[in-house]
């Protein structure tokens, strides 16, 4: 699926796509939101979820690599250097 068809896509064929379709490739905490990343097949989606309903309360899609940042302090390399 193409990024512009992701974009489209009402929120729960978003949820349904990224959870069938996504790899999940990371983690991290906001103030009051959790953040999943997830790979899909030409880019990234962003859930931001809320820490107490676990609601989906919005996504966030892109392709380059900069925006990966704030996951990468997460990513143990620890295991690769042995």
């Amino acid at each position: 699926m193409k990024l512009s068809e992701f974009i489209a896509l009402p929120e729960d064929h978003k949820r349904s796509i990224v959870m069938t379709e996504g790899v999940a490739v990371g983690k991290r905490q906001l103030h009051d939101r959790l953040v999943f990343l997830f790979q899909m097949h030409e880019y990234y989606v962003e859930t931001f979820c809320c820490c107490v309903s676990k609601e989906v309360l919005e996504y966030r899609v892109f392709h380059s690599t900069d925006h990966l940042a704030p996951y990468l302090a997460c990513i143990s390399i620890d295991d690769l250097l042995n």
